[in-house]
């Protein structure tokens, strides 16, 4: 009976997606609590206001994440952006990231260099590059 249960979850996938859902949703809490730290440019008053649902598709499957939402509706994820439905290299992202023992701080460095690098495909010129390059 116990082997059957076993079975279905790794037929299921549901061993691999729970653990990068948990990460991803964390992500985006702490790029949301990132950005309603900056506060808005023009003064107004921003904060959370609840959660979206969102379907992602990684190499294993497709997984409902949950994204907070901020009032003023100017959030704009930089690990999965609002448009986006596939997720090619989370896998690889999230194995990196155990491998070095990155915490929250590499997290943050993680988004920072994925940003330059969203940046510079567009045409744009980087930014002076962090100190892990």
């Amino acid at each position: 009976m116990a082997w059957s249960a076993a079975k279905r979850l790794c037929e299921a996938n549901t061993f691999i997606d729970d653990p990068k859902k948990a990460f991803a949703e964390r992500a985006l809490n702490a790029e949301i609590d990132h950005h309603l730290d900056k506060g808005e440019e023009d003064g107004r008053c921003n904060s959370r206001n609840g959660y979206g649902r969102k379907s992602v598709f990684t190499e294993t499957g497709k997984i409902e994440l949950e994204v907070p939402r901020d009032r003023l509706s100017t959030f704009d994820p930089q690990l999965i952006a609002k448009y986006q439905r596939r997720f090619p290299g989370f896998d690889e992202k999230i194995v990196s990231m155990y491998v070095q023992d990155e915490r929250s701080r590499s997290l943050t460095a993680l988004l920072d260099r994925s940003h330059i690098f969203a940046n510079w495909s567009l045409g744009s010129k980087p930014g002076p590059w962090p100190s892990a390059f």
